[in-house]
């Protein structure tokens, strides 16, 4: 969680979304709104310009869209993060986003409250996603025969890999793994650093997506 106030950029190509956005947190105390962007260009500008904790973001933009703008600014900025702001419930562009490195994924109906608890959920490190959302991912994993890279007795994670694997897979942060764990902050992002590397992921999202094709639980691959 950040010292004092998250620092937010929204990234709408619609500017009454954007004003209603910053208009509901503007109201919000633990949350400074420091830029906006109309479209994927800008948004990339603006990230690298003021580097805010937390981007919401929407998919579709013109010029570079919002999935295409956040592959960039998870390589740039991977402590930011990113949470998708949008109409689409399509499992689709529900597992491109998230492939992507999106930290959370929010429709747009839904409230102001539910709006600032998960931005500060995306703040802390936590995986974020819709209610409404969750059974299409599940749906998706089940109806694809998805492949895995590696057989599992071949799986190139220690015990406390797959252990840590697991508590990501259940959107823990850090700091609450280092706490379940009996390890340091410290040591828990090193494993995570050593688990991307292994698996070929480059964010926690992506971590996550991983165990659930594998079935992982309890920290055990079955």
């Amino acid at each position: 969680m950040p010292a004092g106030k998250i620092t937010l950029m929204i990234a709408d190509d619609h500017p009454l979304v954007r004003e209603g956005i910053r208009k509901i947190l503007e109201l919000e105390p633990g949350i400074q709104v420091v830029a906006e962007a109309g479209n994927g260009q800008e948004a990339i500008a603006m990230a690298r310009l003021h580097r805010p904790d937390v981007i919401l973001i929407d998919i579709n933009m013109p010029g570079l869209n919002g999935i295409e703008a956040t592959r960039v600014i998870r390589r740039e900025l991977p402590q930011t993060g990113i949470l998708a702001l949008t109409i689409h419930d399509d499992e689709e562009y529900i597992i491109e986003l998230l492939k992507s490195g999106v930290s959370g994924y929010v429709l747009k109906d839904i409230g102001a409250d539910e709006l600032v608890k998960a931005i500060f959920q995306v703040a802390r490190g936590y995986q974020v996603i819709h209610p409404g959302i969750a059974p299409k991912i599940v749906e998706y994993i089940q109806k694809r025969d998805l492949p895995t890279n590696l057989p599992v007795d071949m799986l190139p994670l220690t015990p406390r890999e797959r252990e840590i694997l697991a508590q990501v897979s259940r959107g823990k942060s850090n700091r609450e793994i280092a706490r379940e764990l009996y390890i340091s902050e410290k040591t828990v992002k090193n494993h995570l650093t050593n688990i991307f590397h292994k698996i070929g992921v480059s964010d926690r999202t992506q971590a996550a997506l991983y165990a659930l094709k594998r079935g992982l639980s309890d920290g055990n691959l079955i």
